[in-house]
C-alpha cells in the first residue's frame, strides 16, 4: 500500500448496501498542491456486475414503495445530509479544490435538490384522458399513470460532484427507480459519503450503488448492459456523443457544456452588473458549464465595462482552497491548467488583447480577461472550462444576438436591458436552453428546467423535469 494511502481516510465503493473495497486503490489528491486527501477503489468487472445485479434486484422493492414512502426516505436523507454539512463541504473542497466557501454553497444546493425531490415524489402523477372525444370510445374511461423505468445509470463530472449527482440520483429515487452511479475518477469521495447517507436513511438494499473506475470498464459496461433503462450523463461532447451512439434503445439525457455569452445593452448597465459578471466568469476557476465565457458589450458601455470589470477581477484573491478569503484556487489538474494556458497563448498570437491575468502556477491559472479574440480561437468557440472570459464590442443588438448564436453550443445566455421588447426579442432568437434577462448565464436554481440545445445536450434536469424523463406513462382504459 502506498504511504500516502496509509495516512488519509478511505472511502469505499457501495454495492448492494455494503461498503466494498478492491485491490486497486485510487488515491485522490487536492488539485491545488497534490496533497493526498482520500483513498477510494477502482471497480473491476466483478464490481460492475455486482452493482448492476443489485440495482436490478432492488427495482421491484423501489417500485412497490408508495409516493409517501419514497418522499419520507428522501426527507430523512435530507436531514442526515444537513447534520453532516461541514464534513461534506470539507470532502468537496478536498476532492475538487474549490474554495471552502463555494464547497459549502454546493452542499446547500445539494440539500435543496434533495428536498425538492422529496416533495416532487408526492406530486408525480398521470392524467385523465378525455377518451370519449372519439366516437368509438363511448362508454369508456381512460387515465395514465407514470411508472419508473427501472435501473438508471448516473455518470457525473468532477466540477460540482455532489450537486450534479443529486440532480440525477434524487429524482431517480423519488420516481421509484434504482441507480448505479459512476462519479468522476478525480472526485469520487463525495459519492461514497452520499451512499452512506442514503443507506442510513433506510433506502432499500441495492437501490443506490456507487462504483468508481475507468470509463472503459465502468462507463462502457453501464452504457451497454441491457438492464440499464436510462443513462443520465454530464460531461464532454466527445463522451456524450459516444454514449448516445452506443446506448441503443435506452433513454439518454446529456448535459454537455457550453461557452455561455451575455449581452449588455446601454440601458442594462446597473450596479449589479460587474459583481455578477465577475462571479459568473471566475467561480470555481471557471469550471462550470454555464460560466460566462463571452461578453458582448454595446459600444457605448464597452470602455466603462472593461475598466470596472478588470479592476474587480484584479481584487480576486488566489490561494489555498481551505482559506476563508480565497476566491480562486486551482483547476482540477495541472494538465487542464496547461491546456487553458495554451488556449490563452493561441488567442494572443491570433491578435487578442490581454487585459489582465494569463499566467499559470502549477494547476492554478490567474483570472484572465481577453479582448476581441477572433471568434475562431479556442477561447471563444470552444468550452474553456477555466478562468477566462473574452470581451467583444458591438453596435446593434441583432449583431450581438447573432454572435452569441454563432456557436456549436447552446446551454444558457444572458441579456441586460430594461427594454422588455428587446429582452423578449432576444430571448426568442437566442439558440439556447435558457435565457436570463438582466442576469448572467451562470444563474441556476435547482427547481428550474436545465439543459441545452445543439452540442450542449438533450433532455432536462431539475427534479420535476428529471422525474418526467425517468418515468414513462402507462395508459389504463376501462369499459364502464
Amino acid at each position: 500500500m502506498p504511504a500516502a494511502a496509509e495516512q488519509v481516510q478511505h472511502f469505499p465503493l457501495f454495492i448492494a448496501g455494503r461498503p466494498v473495497t478492491t485491490e486497486s486503490e485510487l488515491v485522490v489528491r487536492l488539485p491545488f498542491d497534490s496533497t493526498p486527501v482520500g483513498v477510494t477503489y477502482n471497480a473491476g468487472e466483478r464490481e460492475v456486475a455486482a452493482a448492476l445485479e443489485a440495482a436490478a434486484a432492488a427495482a421491484g422493492a423501489m417500485r412497490k414503495l408508495s409516493a409517501a414512502e419514497r418522499s419520507a426516505l428522501l426527507y430523512k436523507a435530507w436531514q442526515l445530509l444537513g447534520e453532516n454539512q461541514a464534513e461534506m463541504a470539507q470532502v468537496l473542497m478536498s476532492e475538487t479544490g474549490k474554495p471552502i466557501r463555494e464547497a459549502r454553497g454546493e452542499v446547500g444546493r445539494a440539500m435543496e435538490t434533495l428536498l425538492l425531490s422529496a416533495e416532487e415524489a408526492r406530486r408525480l402523477h398521470g392524467e385523465v384522458v378525455p377518451i370519449e372525444g372519439a366516437l368509438a370510445a363511448k362508454g369508456r374511461m381512460a387515465m395514465t399513470v407514470r411508472e419508473p423505468l427501472g435501473v438508471i445509470a448516473a455518470i457525473t463530472p468532477f466540477n460540482v460532484p455532489l450537486t450534479l449527482a443529486m440532480h440525477k440520483v434524487a429524482p431517480a429515487l423519488a420516481s421509484g427507480n434504482t441507480v448505479v452511479h459512476k462519479p468522476a475518477s478525480t472526485t469520487p469521495l463525495s459519492a461514497s459519503r452520499l451512499a452512506a447517507i442514503f443507506q442510513q436513511a433506510g433506502l432499500p438494499t441495492g437501490a443506490y450503488n456507487v462504483i468508481a473506475g475507468p470509463g472503459r470498464i465502468v462507463g462502457d459496461r453501464l452504457v451497454e448492459d441491457r438492464r440499464v433503462r436510462m443513462i443520465s450523463f454530464t460531461g464532454s461532447v466527445e463522451v456524450g456523443s459516444r454514449i448516445r451512439d452506443r446506448a441503443g434503445m435506452k433513454r439518454v439525457t446529456l448535459e454537455l457544456g457550453g461557452n455561455a455569452g451575455v449581452i449588455v445593452e446601454p440601458d442594462g448597465y446597473d450596479d449589479s452588473l460587474i459583481p455578477r459578471c465577475v462571479t459568473a466568469a471566475f467561480a470555481h476557476s471557471g469550471q462550470v458549464c454555464i460560466s460566462l465565457q463571452r461578453a458582448y458589450l454595446h459600444e457605448t458601455v464597452y470602455d466603462r465595462f472593461v475598466e470596472e470589470f478588470t479592476r474587480a477581477t484584479a481584487k480576486l484573491k488566489i490561494g489555498h482552497p481551505a482559506a476563508e478569503d480565497t476566491d480562486i484556487s486551482s483547476l482540477i489538474t495541472e494538465e487542464e491548467a496547461r491546456r487553458v494556458e495554451q488556449w490563452i497563448q493561441e488567442a494572443l498570437e491570433a491578435g487578442a488583447q490581454l487585459l489582465i491575468g494569463g499566467r499559470r502556477t502549477n494547476a492554478t491559472v490567474e483570472p484572465t480577461v481577453l479582448a476581441e479574440a477572433p471568434a475562431s480561437v479556442s477561447c471563444s468557440c470552444k468550452e474553456v472550462f477555466g478562468p477566462v472570459v473574452v470581451l467583444y464590442r458591438y453596435r446593434e443588438l441583432q449583431e450581438a444576438i447573432e454572435r452569441v448564436n454563432d456557436s456549436a453550443y447552446g446551454l444558457q445566455a444572458g441579456i441586460y436591458t430594461r427594454d422588455l421588447g428587446k429582452a423578449f426579442r432576444a430571448a426568442r432568437q437566442l439558440e439556447v436552453g435558457g435565457v436570463l434577462i438582466n442576469d448572467v448565464p451562470m444563474f441556476r436554481v435547482d427547481i428550474m428546467p436545465y439543459g441545452g440545445a445543439k452540442l450542449s445536450g438533450m433532455g432536462r434536469e431539475g427534479p420535476r423535469y428529471a422525474m418526467e424523463e425517468m418515468t414513462e406513462p402507462k395508459l389504463i382504459c376501462w369499459k364502464v
